[in-house]
């Protein structure tokens, strides 16, 4: 593929949303060939790593003074809640709700197909959501057994989700799922590993601070409600995972993948044929 000649800034900001998106549909594609057991294997560690950011927040609504304020303590729980998500994205693990956003660009490029990206998505999904059950288990288990956090703790995060309409679960869905698609696009931008760290830790960090629901890292906070408290039944978690998904997918792929794909390959006189089948 030939490099965009540059006649200027904007010609180079064009030039350097290019190569990003080159790099993101290569990304992409070599996701969607992967064979299934590295796949499933990759995304069940990454329901397994982003359960230590709800773990964390565990700890910190049990430790935190109250005379420190609500919004000290809201901030506290963001940092922490981007820990897990750290753990995930640079130690490449596939998490569902960045490939809302990475998985789909090969497909609107042409360079796959649908159902290649179905096969992605139900793998990464189901091995997300798997890992992060058993994390929620293991964390309800030995968390208060050691006395880092209490079990109220779980409930407080669980119910948080569990008291909001499924309408407002899509709606506050759909901002994680595009922070999130942006957290992809902009990891593809950075240059180093702590521009990388700091993006990852600035995105999550609002996931936290305004408790978006995020699907996967959800799901800890939820079911580990669901395992200490009888205010959280299965019916809330299933409830919370149908439209946290729905939201998350629908941010990621259209206001992301769809938005950027569109502005970047094909809007302008520099705009070049991304096809890399």
């Amino acid at each position: 593929m030939s490099a965009t000649s540059s006649s200027g800034p904007v010609d180079d900001e064009q030039a350097e949303g290019e190569d990003i998106l080159e790099l993101q549909i290569r990304r992409g594609l070599s996701e969607l060939n992967r064979p299934t057991s590295g796949l499933s294997l990759s995304a069940l560690s990454a329901g397994l790593d982003i359960g230590f950011g709800p773990l964390l927040m565990g700890v910190i609504l049990t430790a935190a003074d109250p005379a420190i304020g609500d919004l000290p303590k809201q901030l506290l729980l963001g940092l922490v809640y981007g820990v897990g998500f750290i753990l995930v994205v640079l130690g490449r693990s596939e998490l569902f709700t960045e490939h809302t956003t990475l998985a789909v660009l090969p497909v609107l490029n042409r360079d796959a197909s649908v159902a290649k990206l179905g096969r992605l998505w139900g793998l990464v999904y189901a091995s997300n959501v798997a890992g992060a059950l058993v994390f929620a288990a293991f964390a309800v288990a030995i968390g208060p057994a050691i006395g880092v956090v209490e079990a109220s703790a779980f409930t407080e995060l669980a119910t948080a989700y569990t008291e909001l309409s499924p309408g407002t679960l899509v709606g506050a869905g759909v901002l994680a799922g595009w922070l999130m698609g942006l957290l992809s696009w902009l990891v593809a931008a950075a240059d180093s590993t702590i521009a990388r760290l700091a993006v990852v830790w600035l995105i999550t960090a609002a996931i936290g601070f305004a408790h978006l629901p995020h699907c996967i890292a959800g799901t800890v906070e939820v079911f580990g409600g669901v395992l200490v408290s009888p205010e959280v039944g299965y019916v809330d978690f299933l409830r919370f995972l149908l439209f946290s998904t729905v939201g998350n997918i629908i941010g990621g792929t259209v206001f992301v993948a769809l938005l950027k794909f569109g502005h970047v390959a094909r809007s302008g006189p520099s705009a070049r044929d991304f096809r890399l089948n």
